[in-house]
C-alpha cells in the first residue's frame, strides 16, 4: 500500500462539453444551491444553521406551485458544479409586466473546481428561457462585480444597484450607574458590541512513523490540506465537535479522555469577517489498515495523505504549514501550544 496517497482525488477532463447538461432544480437541489450562494455571491457566508433554514424554505419554494425557479448543472460526484436561481414576485400589470408577474435572479454560482467550461452561463440561459416561456418579465438580478460581464452577455443592462431599507436598530438602553455616568447595558445588548469569533476543533493523526494524516477539501483553495475537524455546531463543546466531526470525515469513533496539543487563534480578514478560536486533540496513532479503511465525505475531502513534516511544506500555505509543526512538535514534547497567528488573508 502506498500510503502517502491512499485516496486518489478525481481526474477531471481539460476540455469541457460543447453543451453542459442543465436541467430544472428540484426541492433536494435547495440546500446545494444555498451552499454555493452562501459560498460565492454572498458577502458574508451564511452560518451553519442559516444554510439548513435557508435550504428548508428554498426546498418548498421550489416544489410545484412555489415562487423559486432554478437550473442547475451536476458534477460528476452527485455534488453541484453551478447554479442560477431566480424568485418570481407579483407585480401591477403594465406594458413592461403584461402577465403581472417579474423576477429577481438572486444567484448565479459555479463552484472554483468547475468554473471556465461555461456552466453559469448555461444555467443562467436556461433560467431566462425558461422564465420567458412563463412569460414573466421583467427580470432584475443582483449583479457582484465579478459576474457583471456574464450577466450583460445574457442582455441585461443598466449599471444602478437596487436600494434598500433595513429597519434601523433600537437605541442602546441601560442602567446608568449615578456615582460614575457608566451604562450598564442589557445582556443581550452588551453581546453585539463585544468581538464576535467562530470556534472549531480538530484532532491530529498520524501513522506509526508519527507522519501527520490530513484530508484534501474539496472546497476551500485557501486552506486545501487540512486536520481532521471543523466548525463548531451550537450548543456544543469542543471535544463534541471532534468526536462529530471525525466520525463524519473520516468514520473514526474517538475516545476519551480528551488530550489537548494545541490552542489556535485567528484575526479576521478578507477571507472571514470573524475571529477564529480552536482546539486540536491528540487523536494518537494510525496503523495501515486503519488509515487504508477511513471513509471520506466526498462533499468535504477527497484524498487521505500520510507525509513526513517538511513534505507538507509545499502544498500548504505557511499559516498552516507553521501551525501543523506547532501540533506536531507539541505531541512530541507533551506541552501543549498556543498558536495565535492563524490569521485570515487580506487579499
Amino acid at each position: 500500500m502506498n500510503s502517502e496517497a491512499l485516496h486518489a482525488r478525481p481526474q477531471h477532463s481539460g476540455s469541457a462539453p460543447s453543451k453542459p447538461a442543465v436541467r430544472p432544480a428540484t426541492p433536494a437541489d435547495a440546500e446545494g444551491i444555498v451552499r454555493l450562494r452562501s459560498a460565492f455571491v454572498l458577502g458574508e457566508p451564511l452560518t451553519r444553521e442559516w444554510i439548513a433554514r435557508s435550504g428548508a424554505g428554498l426546498a418548498a419554494r421550489l416544489a410545484p406551485g412555489g415562487d423559486a425557479r432554478a437550473r442547475v448543472v451536476d458534477a460528476p460526484d452527485g455534488t453541484l458544479a453551478s447554479c442560477a436561481l431566480a424568485l418570481v414576485h407579483s407585480v401591477l400589470p403594465e406594458p413592461a409586466s403584461p402577465s403581472g408577474r417579474a423576477a429577481r435572479v438572486h444567484a448565479v454560482a459555479t463552484h472554483p473546481s468547475w468554473r471556465r467550461r461555461g456552466f453559469g452561463q448555461a444555467a443562467l440561459t436556461a433560467l431566462l428561457g425558461g422564465l420567458r416561456a412563463e412569460r414573466v418579465s421583467p427580470v432584475d438580478a443582483d449583479v457582484p462585480g465579478a459576474a457583471a460581464a456574464l450577466f450583460r452577455a445574457s442582455g441585461f443592462c443598466g449599471s444602478l444597484a437596487p436600494m434598500r431599507m433595513t429597519w434601523p436598530e433600537p437605541p442602546l438602553r441601560g442602567r446608568v450607574d449615578e456615582k460614575t455616568g457608566h451604562v450598564w447595558l442589557p445582556p443581550e445588548q452588551y453581546a453585539e458590541t463585544v468581538m464576535k469569533a467562530t470556534g472549531f476543533a480538530c484532532v491530529l493523526f498520524t501513522d506509526g512513523r508519527e507522519r501527520p494524516v490530513q484530508l484534501h477539501g474539496v472546497y476551500s483553495p485557501t486552506h486545501p490540506w487540512q486536520l481532521v475537524g471543523g466548525t463548531m455546531d451550537p450548543g456544543e463543546r469542543p471535544w463534541e465537535t471532534a468526536v462529530r466531526e471525525c466520525r463524519e470525515e473520516t468514520g473514526i469513533e474517538l475516545g476519551g479522555p480528551p488530550k489537548l496539543l494545541a490552542t489556535v487563534y485567528g484575526l479576521p480578514g478578507a477571507e472571514w469577517p470573524y475571529s477564529t478560536m480552536g482546539l486540536v486533540f491528540d487523536g494518537g496513532r494510525l496503523d495501515e489498515a486503519r488509515i487504508r479503511d477511513i471513509r471520506l465525505d466526498p462533499r468535504e475531502h477527497d484524498e487521505v495523505r500520510v507525509l513526513p513534516l517538511e513534505r507538507w511544506r509545499p502544498l500548504m500555505p505557511p499559516r498552516d504549514f507553521a501551525r501543523l509543526r506547532a501540533v506536531l512538535e507539541a505531541r512530541r514534547t507533551g506541552v501543549a501550544a498556543y498558536f495565535d497567528t492563524w490569521d485570515w488573508g487580506t487579499q
